[in-house]
């Protein structure tokens, strides 16, 4: 039996701009992440990890070549069809966060199910459940300008996991985290993808990288050596 991809890139490029002024973020990128497997991607700042990332999450469109989420490319997807895909299977842990700041953290964390039709009491029910997983359960009914760096993180980690989430995208999710709830947020990225999601994980420590079972190196847009998570080499030793 053919197991399909959850996530899918085939030479995918972006470029921004036109001309001597063009900025080739992404260079031809081939990338696939099976059902049950985390895949972390270091590299140098600016060596494409974050554009990858929105790519993979239907945010942005590749210039050329394709990008796929469980077989589906997201080339063919208008504009309603990628927010559905991005409600109903894809969670992403943003760089900057993007919690809305008039919701609550259980509010933030609902929307999601509710936009794609939960009813409010389950929705608050899956968004409670999702809290107390990154130790915030009491922290449900705060706002996020009354919540830490730190909370403010988990409260967006807790938003990207909540419900049935085939694909988990995660921008540098311990950025702002102590080490000890870094693990733990580490353990729930591993615990979701052992359920059967595939996981794509951007940081730039090796130690967190360890816990992906691949890790992929970019470098100016492209992929320049992939190697299993443990120990993962430094990204200089790459170059």
């Amino acid at each position: 039996m053919t197991v399909v991809p959850v996530l899918e890139l085939r030479g995918a490029t972006r470029t921004h701009g036109t001309g001597e002024h063009a900025v080739h973020a992404l260079r031809g990128v081939d990338l696939v992440v099976l059902p049950g497997e985390l895949v972390a991607v270091m590299g140098a700042s600016g060596s494409g990890k974050s554009t990858l990332l929105t790519l993979a999450g239907g945010l942005d469109a590749a210039t050329s070549g394709e990008v796929l989420v469980e077989g589906v490319p997201l080339s063919g997807l208008d504009a309603g069809g990628l927010a559905q895909l991005r409600r109903r299977a894809v969670g992403y842990v943003f760089q900057d966060l993007n919690l809305l700041p008039a919701l609550t953290a259980v509010e933030n964390v609902a929307l999601p199910l509710e936009l794609d039709g939960v009813r409010a009491r389950d929705a608050r029910v899956l968004a409670l459940r999702a809290l107390e997983e990154v130790e915030l359960g009491s922290e449900a009914r705060r706002f996020p300008d009354q919540l830490s760096g730190g909370q403010q993180q988990r409260v967006a980690i807790a938003r990207a996991l909540v419900g049935v989430r085939r694909l988990v995208l995660a921008d540098e999710p311990t950025g702002a985290l102590d080490s000890v709830t870094g693990e733990t947020v580490l353990e729930l990225l591993r615990s979701r993808v052992d359920a059967g999601a595939g996981g794509v994980l951007v940081t730039h420590e090796a130690r967190h990288a360890a816990w992906a079972d691949r890790v992929v190196f970019l470098r100016d847009g492209v992929v320049v050596d992939e190697t299993g998570a443990a120990p993962a080499p430094s990204f200089e030793a790459a170059r």
